[in-house]
């Protein structure tokens, strides 16, 4: 079994499971106690590939300055892909700079390896929308005392899954992000989001991850379906989402897209450089296949990823 301590990474008081890395504060809940036992399925075959790469030849990755867990998408996906966690930067194949923080310092890294996500420092939201407008060309971002009627107000932190619909307008509370509410209805009481996972700018495929209008906020789906890319967007719309991943300098993760259905246009709400997954809601054999394929996509950029020019020590 995976050996690291991960439950130590939570802190559980008065009914409350409090993430200590990044404060999100999640109730202890029948819906979230069947989220974690509808997880452990896909984690024993996550296993499975971790004790096959460990006895393997794969690629080795360093972490800094966190070791991901097993929730974490690239856990599985490393070891699918049979790689294996380097045990010292010197070691390394490739380093990646796993930080669940929404604002980060750039990390040093060995010379001459591949390094991943190292100078996307900030996903805070405020930074996304600012890039997103500069590469879509239009704005997600409205002015919450000027703007009159229904606009989104979350926090600007990492994970945090605390946004509401306010009407405006409004005073601006510190520390929260505006935006407009974006219509992603599905016509059957759905809301949908795209998850696009991104490697090197690239999109390998996208899932779409539908929940209830009234828990349109919240990280659990109601239901999860796997697209081909080209399914879902256009051949812009994937240069448009490249550049975008690009000019966050996201190696890996993963984008929240929402597409208008009034419009059609679409709208990057959310980046995550340390996405969890694949979604519970999915069915065993898709998250298999999502994970499968996304090993692939991670083991071909690592393979051809530029290595690092400058050589300096980790810690």
């Amino acid at each position: 079994m995976h050996s690291a301590l991960w439950w130590r990474d939570f802190e559980f008081q008065d009914g409350v499971v409090t993430v200590k890395k990044t404060g999100a504060r999640l109730p202890i809940e029948p819906g979230l106690i069947g989220e974690v036992l509808a997880w452990f399925p896909f984690y024993f075959v996550a296993e499975g590939w971790r004790m096959k790469a460990a006895a393997g030849t794969g690629p080795k990755i360093w972490f800094t300055p966190d070791r991901p867990r097993p929730w974490y998408l690239i856990w599985s996906v490393l070891h699918a892909a049979g790689a294996r966690i380097a045990k010292t930067p010197e070691d390394a194949d490739a380093v990646f700079v796993f930080d669940d923080s929404t604002t980060c310092m750039a990390r040093p890294v060995p010379d001459g390896v591949p390094v991943i996500n190292r100078d996307c420092q900030s996903i805070a939201k405020s930074h996304v929308a600012k890039v997103f407008e500069d590469c879509f060309g239009y704005a997600l971002t409205v002015d919450p005392e000027s703007w009159t009627g229904a606009m989104v107000e979350k926090s600007e932190i990492n994970g945090a899954h605390d946004g509401r619909i306010v009407q405006g307008p409004v005073k601006a509370r510190p520390g929260h992000v505006y935006q407009r509410v974006i219509d992603n209805r599905t016509g059957t009481s759905l809301v949908e989001d795209l998850r696009c996972p991104t490697i090197g700018g690239e999109i390998p495929l996208v899932m779409y991850k539908r929940r209830r209008i009234e828990t349109r906020f919240c990280n659990s789906n109601d239901e999860v379906e796997i697209a081909a890319t080209e399914d879902v967007l256009t051949p812009q719309e994937v240069e448009q989402l490249g550049r975008f991943a690009r000019a966050m300098k996201l190696d890996w993760g993963g984008l929240d897209v929402l597409r208008d259905r009034s419009d059609g246009r679409l709208y990057v709400v959310d980046v995550n450089k340390t996405d969890m997954g694949p979604p519970i809601a999915m069915a065993l054999p898709d998250k298999i296949t999502v994970t499968r394929k996304l090993a692939d996509a991670f083991l071909a950029y690592i393979q051809a990823a530029p290595r690092a020019a400058e050589p300096a020590e980790m810690t």
